[in-house]
């Protein structure tokens, strides 16, 4: 039996295809919480960390291997396991006070002791005052804090949180996110041990015990980071930085290894607009970076998180504008001349390596090229990803191709009749 409060052994998960065949979406995922530990899970969008985390919570069972909570196999739903959503999931038509008492509602206690329990919770997370006031009221911040509070009204052992301060601004976060942590090292909180899911690495980097990174879907947990810096941490120190660039170090290296070159009509496109790939280009090749840069820098000069600038390094990556090398991004000579050009200039060279580095793209065009009318239906193609691709994954790359399609003037697309039409590119 394991000693850990939270013990996933080789769990896999899959769902169907709409062709029957399997779909991958964990594979042989092994991950301990131990009493007195925040774990971080840091990935790519679509890697599978949300996922992980309801099956983490037992709202979801997986295709094969064991979840273990305090022991026991997990089957289900249990008490002490509770979880902090990203959107604030709150009932608008009630109160604060009666918000988080939804948290014991199954636990059907006496109504003396769930009003006091509940009015704990509010006073211990910051709201003593707001317990008659209605969500409406409440600044987002707060609408975030009933959401812990509801969390560990119950005294839960597992605390699970989906990017729990992802929703909110910049300053709002780093109060509640700073505020959480204090209620945690001074062992105000009933909780033994925590999952946190986050895209943002420095949030992780200052709440976390160990940082685990999960691999492309699908795939195992491909790295650890300790993080062994005292509370509270200053993220403004060398030892703070060492361990952020050690983490985009190990997100970079699986990104480039995960894109590849010409990875078929089954490669999945990062969804990332034309005018974000053109500004990031222009910046990048500015006198401020001159063309190179590292990737923790970026993110804070620009303040991405790295769900925001992974893509954008990923489809540089796959148009060979940019490279990807260690913690840092560097623009290609393609690149430079791409940022220094003029409309049509940039036209031309992006398509050029649409068509050259994106096989759907090139795949789309000949198949416009040899009918007759210079046609076809959206379905087509949407049918041919799907033996690759999820449903969702084919329709968020079709969704990246027009729009990249339409500006190198490859072809056109009618929304309304759900149909690419070949284009006569300009000069």
């Amino acid at each position: 039996m394991s000693a850990a409060i939270l013990d996933l052994q080789r769990v896999c998960m899959a769902y169907q295809r709409s062709s029957g065949a399997p779909l991958e979406v964990l594979r042989d995922i092994d991950l301990e919480v131990a009493r007195g530990e925040i774990v971080g899970l840091l990935g790519r969008s679509g890697s599978g960390k949300s996922t992980l985390l309801r099956i983490a919570a037992g709202l979801v069972r997986p295709t094969r291997g064991e979840v273990l909570y305090r022991g026991e196999h997990l089957t289900g739903p249990a008490p002490g396991i509770a979880v902090v959503f990203q959107t604030f999931a709150l009932y608008p038509w009630l109160t604060v006070q009666r918000n988080v008492e939804l948290g014991l509602d199954a636990l059907r206690l006496p109504a003396a002791e769930t009003r006091r329990r509940a009015l704990a919770a509010i006073d211990l997370i910051g709201l003593d005052g707001f317990q008659s006031a209605y969500p409406r009221e409440l600044s987002g911040g707060m609408r975030q804090r009933v959401g812990f509070a509801r969390a560990i009204v119950g005294d839960p052992a597992l605390l699970l949180m989906d990017e729990p301060f992802s929703a909110l601004d910049v300053l709002t976060a780093e109060t509640l996110r700073t505020d959480f942590i204090d209620l945690w090292i001074e062992r105000k909180l009933p909780i033994e041990g925590m999952l946190l899911v986050t895209h943002n690495i420095e949030e992780a980097v200052l709440m976390c015990d160990r940082i685990l990174i999960l691999a492309s879907r699908p795939g195992p947990i491909a790295a650890q980071v300790p993080v062994t810096l005292p509370h509270p941490r200053d993220r403004f120190s060398a030892a703070f930085h060492a361990v952020v660039e050690e983490i985009y170090a190990g997100l970079t290296s699986r990104l480039a290894d995960s894109i590849g070159k010409g990875g078929g009509l089954g490669q999945l496109l990062p969804q990332v607009s034309i005018n974000r790939l053109n500004g990031f280009m222009e910046m990048l090749s500015s006198s401020a970076f001159g063309g190179h840069c590292e990737l923790a820098r970026l993110a804070r000069a620009l303040a991405l998180k790295a769900n925001e600038l992974l893509p954008i390094a990923a489809a540089l990556h796959i148009l060979e504008f940019a490279e990807l090398r260690d913690v840092s991004i560097q623009l290609t000579a393609a690149g430079r001349v791409y940022a220094a050009g003029g409309t049509d200039e940039r036209k031309r060279l992006f398509r050029e390596h649409l068509l050259r580095f994106v096989p759907l793209a090139a795949h789309v065009c000949q198949v416009l090229e040899e009918r007759g009318d210079h046609r076809a239906p959206r379905e087509r193609f949407e049918l041919e990803l799907q033996d690759h691709l999820s449903h969702e994954d084919a329709e968020r790359t079709l969704h990246v191709l027009i729009d990249w399609g339409r500006y190198a003037e490859l072809f056109a697309y009618h929304a309304r009749s759900r149909t690419f039409v070949r284009s006569t590119p300009g000069p």
